[in-house]
């Protein structure tokens, strides 16, 4: 017997609907490409998605084409989203910080007939043009006034955004979203390709729909329409870790960036417009604590924020939520799960816990919400108990989980759609799982793996340490002993010994590393995260005598 209720596809266009109706007044504020802050409305920006959507269609856009986007966190950007996925179309992100060979390779691969892009991302497409046969318009996210940067950044016959969006206000009244099915595809965003080619995420908007309901969860980010966020993490970053959906789904404010991701900039949004919470990569909030110690100001209203897509240091954990107040979640997740599997707020059945064990547990990565369900598995296969000692392959499944990647032949998961992440993590018995390394970079040492990530996140709380990575070197003995490899504080410069001497007593003995390497910098991805894979192409060479790189 089937229940007798309405059957309302879960669409992402229902979602700025519901905004523009119930929420019309509320702001969404934007530090534009071009330089001002402009404030718009949710009202504003669904007619303004609409009349996307028109151009869109006047430009040939039908069902389940592909639409690139290449630009910032601004009102523009929103815009496009929900027009491109207002046709049945499918929105493809592209992340401006890719290797050309990469982008290149992604953007034919999906056979994008249209690329939206910001104004001061024009030069980068002007290289690439030649190379991308199947797209046939490019779109600059900009007014008339500026459209002449385009052409002098050598991209020539671009369609000006505002010109064609003013061109269908005639026809506006008589739009309708085009009516898919809540599987249709609405979003494409590629893996960053570290181990082989880019492999694309199809997002369905009943997937990105529920997913929105997982970060703006109570135990998430806890949107509410009296929360203000700051969306720090990029809209071509796995979906800003869906906030451009569930910010209007809840009402809340919904500030915009823009490229401008410096701590004084960021700060300024902070202040100025109220922030209540924001969600970024550690990085960026290792440049705002910066400058907060070195102008000694303040953060006024800003009470959450959510950090993922790498370990959060302790020392940057600690100075927010004890110098400023501010709680820090950790969130964990991958392209492939929409991105957000897990999430760090505190369990109300946890027993009295200490400050320490309280830093600890904030430290692992959290819980899986409703709509993810979390395994460890050993080599064989056998899952693994929840008792926070043993070491597995995590994977996971749920209704915003891969099933398959774009136009590839075979499933990307295993028998009863667990698709393992390539992650090993422990989990303890509320739940809680840490991460413990990546499979591609685990260390094992005499038979027993190392934790490279637990070892990085003690010596992180060294005072002289600024970032710190731990690969495996090949040992005649041991097979493979941990480095450690540190970029020190300007001006500080700690021995080898110092260091060192510093995991005595925090870690097991034989997970001490053997030496340390000093560097300059510490190569990233262009999602930001640590590239182990190159880092162990520059230390291929490695000798232990060697103290400098």
């Amino acid at each position: 017997m089937k229940g007798l209720m309405q059957d309302h596809p879960l669409l992402l266009t229902g979602v700025l609907d519901y905004a523009a109706r119930w929420h019309p007044e509320q702001v969404v504020v934007t530090r534009t490409v071009e330089g001002p802050i402009v404030r718009s409305t949710y009202a504003e920006v669904h007619e303004r998605a609409r009349l996307c959507a028109l151009a869109l269609r006047r430009l040939g856009i039908t069902q389940g084409d592909r639409v690139a986007t290449l630009a910032w966190n601004t009102c523009r950007h929103l815009e496009s989203w929900y027009g491109i996925m207002g046709l049945g179309a499918v929105c493809h992100t592209l992340n401006p910080r890719l290797f050309l060979a990469d982008l290149e390779y992604i953007i034919n691969h999906a056979e994008d007939k249209i690329l939206m892009l910001d104004l001061d991302l024009a030069g980068l497409i002007a290289k690439l043009r030649p190379k991308l046969p199947t797209v046939q318009q490019f779109i600059v996210l900009t007014d008339r006034q500026h459209m002449h940067k385009v052409e002098e950044a050598g991209l020539q016959g671009c369609l000006c955004y505002e010109d064609l969006i003013d061109a269908e206000r005639q026809y506006l009244s008589g739009f309708q979203w085009v009516r898919v099915d809540e599987n249709d595809a609405c979003g494409l965003c590629y893996t960053s390709g570290t181990t082989g080619r880019p492999k694309g995420v199809l997002y369905s908007h009943r997937s990105n729909y529920l997913q929105s309901f997982t970060m703006s969860m109570p135990d998430a980010c806890c949107l509410t329409s009296a929360t203000t966020v700051l969306a720090i993490v990029p809209m071509f970053h796995a979906n800003s870790w869906a906030l451009a959906f569930g910010a209007p789904m809840f009402g809340a404010k919904l500030v915009l960036p823009g490229p401008y991701l410096d701590g004084e900039s960021l700060y300024s949004l902070l202040e100025s417009e109220c922030c209540t919470m924001s969600a970024g990569v550690p990085t960026i909030f290792t440049a705002l604590l910066t400058y907060l110690r070195e102008t000694q100001k303040r953060l006024s209203m800003l009470k959450l924020i959510t950090i993922g897509g790498a370990a959060c240091p302790p020392l940057l954990l600690e100075a927010f939520q004890g110098e400023y107040g501010v709680e820090m979640r950790h969130m964990w997740g991958m392209t492939e799960l929409s991105p957000i599997g897990s999430c760090a707020g505190f369990k109300g059945t946890l027993p009295p816990m200490s400050k320490k064990e309280q830093l600890a547990l904030q430290l692992k990565q959290g819980r899986p919400p409703i709509f993810v369900d979390m395994r460890i598995v050993d080599d064989s296969g056998k899952v693994l108990p929840h008792d926070g000692k043993a070491y597995g392959d995590l994977q996971v499944r749920g209704p915003h989980v891969i099933s398959r990647y774009f136009r590839h032949d075979k499933d990307a998961t295993l028998e009863d759609n667990w698709f393992t992440t390539g992650d090993v993590a422990t989990i303890d018995r509320y739940g809680h799982f840490q991460i413990t390394d990546r499979s591609k970079d685990v260390i094992k040492s005499g038979g027993e793996w190392v934790s490279s990530i637990e070892v990085e996140g003690v010596i992180m709380s060294h005072p002289a340490v600024l970032e710190a990575a731990v690969i495996g070197v090949p040992h005649p003995k041991w097979t493979e002993r941990p480095l450690l490899v540190v970029v020190p504080h300007p001006g500080r410069q700690p021995s080898k010994d110092e260091l060192l001497g510093y995991f005595r007593g925090k870690i097991a003995k034989w997970w001490i590393p053997d030496d340390v390497v000093f560097v300059k910098e510490i190569p990233h991805t262009a999602t930001g995260k640590v590239s182990k894979l190159t880092l162990r192409q520059q230390l291929k060479d490695y000798q232990s005598s060697q103290s400098k790189l």
